[in-house]
């Protein structure tokens, strides 16, 4: 049954595994079957993967052969970062505590995506409880560096053909940034676009759940999936977009790398036909990045690690004990003032979209760092999680090391159709698509 492709499944993208298993061309246990080689020909290296089931993902894939109902994602492995809930297979936080935990439901997104017929192909690496203390896992790029974190197997995973496309989740930059670091597209959706149920929280006011994908329009259709929509054709612009660039108060803690994937992005799109502009954010944006890590993050972890805190403090890293000590030493009133300083942002950049589509900023201080011992700076990343804007990291270039450094669109709150149209704007402009992920034939 299954037809000639030019290559291994588990190298196409999650629009084209679907399409092609609904057009009969091949099987959803073939795709499987090549996703299960290709992991078992790298993650002995790549360290992406945590509980992964052999057995498990190829009966998911036959029970969908049999099945006369099909879905949108009919066949489309989807990896978990392992703070996501699945009743049939452990989820650990990347934690001591929790090995071995079995949740006895699904988490909604998880419930979603089965719906629509996508097969869960297993969960990936998580820095502890999605914090700072990194699993094993490398940068498919180069071993010696780090993929990013937390979300560092599901990007992993990704850039090494893997699979197609897995769910992480977002409080600093953990979705963006390893995103950047592996090369691919990674996507931050509107705050509480994605329902959170089931999944392990960090600062529940603005803990959110994305894509990490090979492709916008990957992204695009699983996110229409968990809104409870049905995909559409991908919406396209009627005009060039009108792109606001802003440097951010960071600019000069950029490496040369970052700061020239953003000016040439800029100058590019500007040739492309774009009203590409620079602009300067109020004096409030100033030092944002602080306030959602301080003021705002390490208070809502300290409260939702109060039990581990009190009962199992000695398996905790010494990552997780310094993130719960700092946010237990701040006041209610600081807290309280970083939530309005933050509600004054919101305001003040609604109005900044009334004159643009999206704004260019930097994504990432530069190439992922040296060393395993550290996920990278999520503070470029920050600044927007913490505002609920959609945002979204693409591939566009690499550094001295050639190492994957992508740039950062953010949209509108609740406009994230429009961000998704100015990205596939910009990708068909400056994009190279050969830069997307690790070389196929590694």
């Amino acid at each position: 049954m299954d037809a000639k492709v030019d290559r291994p499944l588990n190298e196409l993208d999650a629009t084209e595994i679907a399409g092609k298993i609904a057009a009969g061309e091949t099987t959803c246990e073939a795709v499987v079957r090549d996703c299960i080689a290709r992991i078992d020909a790298r993650d002995g290296v790549v360290k992406a993967w945590v509980n992964f089931d052999h057995n498990l993902a190829l009966e998911q894939a036959r029970v969908l052969d049999r099945a006369a109902t099909r879905g949108p994602l009919h066949g489309v492995p989807v990896g978990l970062k392992d703070t996501i809930d699945t009743f049939d297979m452990p989820t650990e936080m990347g934690s001591l505590i929790y090995r071995g935990y079995r949740p006895r439901s699904d988490a909604s997104c998880v419930a979603l995506l089965r719906r629509a017929g996508a097969i869960i192909l297993g969960k990936t690496a998580t820095c502890e409880f999605a914090g700072s203390a990194p699993p094993l896992t490398i940068n498919p790029h180069n071993a010696a560096h780090t993929p990013g974190g937390s979300s560092s197997g599901s990007a992993a995973a990704v850039a090494d053909c893997m699979v197609p496309a897995a769910l992480g989740t977002q409080t600093g930059g953990s979705i963006l940034r390893p995103s950047s670091f592996c090369g691919i597209f990674g996507y931050k959706p509107t705050f509480n676009t994605i329902n959170t149920m089931g999944t392990w929280p960090a600062a529940a006011s603005i803990d959110t759940i994305g894509w990490l994908a090979r492709s916008i329009d990957d992204i695009e259709v699983l996110t229409t999936v968990l809104r409870g929509q049905v995909p559409q054709r991908p919406r396209e612009l009627d005009s060039a977009p009108r792109i606001g660039v802003w440097r951010t108060d960071l600019w000069d803690t950029a490496q040369p790398e970052t700061k020239a994937a953003v000016e040439e992005a800029a100058n590019r799109l500007g040739k492309a036909g774009a009203a590409v502009r620079d602009i300067d954010l109020p004096g409030a944006f100033t030092g944002l990045h602080v306030v959602a890590r301080a003021a705002i993050g390490f208070y809502e972890r300290a409260a939702c690690m109060a039990f581990a805190w009190d009962q199992k403090r000695e398996m905790l890293s010494p990552q997780m004990c310094r993130y719960i000590e700092n946010g237990q030493k701040i006041s209610r009133n600081e807290y309280i003032a970083g939530l309005r300083r933050l509600d004054e942002c919101r305001a003040l950049l609604a109005n900044v979209f009334d004159t643009f589509d999206v704004l260019l900023v930097p994504c990432v201080p530069g190439e992922a760092p040296k060393g395993l011992g550290a996920t990278g700076d999520p503070s470029m990343q920050a600044i927007w999680t913490a505002l609920h804007t959609p945002t979204m990291t693409l591939p566009t270039h690499r550094g001295p090391n050639n190492l994957p450094v992508g740039i950062q669109l953010v949209g509108q709150r609740y406009d994230d159709d429009r961000l998704f149209a100015c990205a596939r704007w910009v990708w068909q402009k400056i994009g190279a698509p050969e830069l997307v992920g690790v070389a196929r034939s590694q």
